[in-house]
């Protein structure tokens, strides 16, 4: 990678000398562009790698000769540049990771270190320009001025032509990103085509009958190209632009010429990529209002299909529960009879008995409103998970052992939403379990026999893991959504060792009422 870098560094440096002047290295500095995709891809610590790349790749070509008495400070000079960009990109990093709103979202972060990258540059600069004015060939203040402006616009321009397309392209062979789905239509493109050409158009006839070179036209043209079409068009705009405009300066002209053009191109370019960039994000924005539409659409039809589903419901689940009554007076009345008899009639008493049961956790699943707490025994709520997450269990080859529950133990909870807790806890658990065995227990904390202060019920669900194996880590995004359910309910969850390489997972919940049970 530093061995690509360092040939880029050469070409890239080689090509700036076209719009060197005095005082100055170049007005167009591209290698100062992939210098930035460099650090911004693979971080501000390969800083002094890249430093010493281009020390080497100057001294191969001769731009430092040891034998020189000031070889030294030539290689600071080399150096100083490249470690103020890995700076800057690390103090833009640092904010954008602890801010939140415009300054963290992209391509704000990237926008800002293009433009504190070539400043922090010059910073760097500035004391030997003062101290040491002949290396720049400086005279007086305004040429100090004049240098360190020329050095700003020189790495800015380069940063900003250059830097976003290769950042893109890497995202691209990455899979970061992907190709536009859908390419621009003609009448887009004609219309891109026409606005810029007219712009471009107006400035040179203004050119033309001795009124300068303004930079308005083309900037509003290229805002407007940003706006309709994006961020790729623009740059597309952009890279037109400088096409024509790079050239025009390579030869002999005032410097205050050349500086006011590559000044102006730098605004236009800024102002074409915050355009874009801003159309992007509304296109986004709109897609997401789009798909929050549709999923808002959805619920509706999830709600109106689960009130005609508590309906149904409703309706078996009376003749379900007499149904498993008559089946148990079937069993009783034929336990002397027929051995077939008596066996078909457990089978049947069994299954209605599973059946009646399910239609009951259905019916106070749906028949309850889902933001509604309402009063819930611990037991209750373990055989809901138990039963939620046993499927997974069997295919795992692993035990969920609950232990015994005093009946009377109640939370007052939301059930779907804390049995969500409790299940992602257990799945959890059997992922990690490397003995085959899941215990869950209840005990519970600081209890007062009054009406008032039942205590705290401790539900832990403990598991056996040695080498604490990270093949199913995840994001912990689940753990968080299930520590936000129970700090809901006025409980907590927190994680502690159970012994030799036993691990459990605690959550707590305020008990109601009185107790029954002793409290452990």
């Amino acid at each position: 990678m530093l061995a690509g870098y360092g040939v880029a560094f050469f070409a890239l440096h080689r090509l700036a000398i076209l719009w060197g002047g005095a005082g100055y290295y170049s007005l167009w500095f591209p290698a100062a562009g992939v210098r930035l995709a460099l650090f911004w891809r693979f971080g501000a610590r390969l800083a002094p790698a890249a430093a010493l790349t281009e020390i080497v790749v100057q001294c191969l070509t001769g731009i430092v000769v040891f034998s020189h008495p000031d070889w030294p400070r030539e290689m600071f000079g080399i150096a100083s540049p490249v470690i103020a960009y890995g700076v800057a990109v690390a103090v833009v990093r640092r904010l954008a990771a602890g801010a939140s709103g415009s300054l963290a979202t992209a391509p704000m972060p990237l926008g800002l270190a293009s433009v504190l990258a070539p400043i922090t540059a010059v910073t760097f600069a500035l004391p030997w320009s003062i101290v040491r004015p002949d290396i720049t060939n400086v005279a007086n203040v305004r040429d100090v001025i004049a240098s360190l402006t020329g050095f700003a616009v020189g790495d800015m321009l380069g940063v900003l032509l250059v830097a976003p397309p290769l950042l893109w392209l890497a995202d691209l062979s990455d899979g970061k990103t992907v190709m536009p789905a859908i390419f621009p239509s003609r009448a887009h493109v004609a219309e891109a085509i026409l606005v810029l050409g007219m712009s471009l158009g107006l400035v040179a006839m203004l050119a033309t009958i001795g009124l300068g070179l303004p930079a308005t036209p083309v900037l509003l043209a290229i805002a407007w190209i940003g706006l309709r079409f994006g961020r790729a068009a623009a740059w597309a705009a952009i890279v037109t632009t400088a096409i024509l405009v790079l050239p025009e300066t390579t030869g002999a002209m005032p410097v205050d010429q050349r500086l006011a053009l590559h000044m102006s191109l730098a605004a236009v370019t800024v102002v074409g990529y915050l355009a874009g960039s801003f159309a992007d994000a509304e296109a986004r924005a709109l897609a997401a209002v789009a798909r929050r539409d549709r999923m808002l659409f959805q619920a509706e039809r999830l709600k109106t299909l689960r009130a005609m589903s508590v309906a149904v419901i409703h309706e078996i689940s009376q003749p379900l529960s007499t149904l498993a009554i008559e089946a148990r007076h079937l069993v009783e009345i034929s336990a002397h009879a027929d051995a077939e008899i008596a066996e078909t009639a457990v089978l049947i008493e069994r299954k209605t008995a599973t059946l009646s049961t399910l239609v009951r956790r259905l019916r106070r699943f749906g028949g309850r409103a889902v933001d509604e707490p309402s009063l819930l025994p611990v037991a209750t709520l373990l055989d809901t998970v138990q039963a939620l997450v046993r499927p997974e269990a069997s295919v795992a080859g692993v035990t969920i052992r609950i232990a015994p529950i005093d009946p009377e133990w109640t939370v007052l909870a939301q059930e779907i939403e804390i049995a969500q807790a409790l299940v992602n806890l257990v799945r959890n658990a059997v992922q990690a379990t490397d003995d085959g065995i899941v215990d869950i227990t209840v005990t519970c904390r600081d209890a007062r026999f009054d009406t008032h202060h039942g205590g705290h019920a401790a539900i832990a669900v403990v598991n056996h893991c040695t080498d604490h194996p990270l093949v199913h880590e995840g994001m912990g995004v689940g753990s968080l959504v299930a520590k936000a359910i129970v700090e809901a309910h006025g409980g907590t969850l927190a994680r502690a060792d159970r012994g030799p390489a036993r691990i459990a997972h605690i959550i707590t919940l305020p008990l109601v009422g009185s107790l029954v049970g002793d409290a452990t």
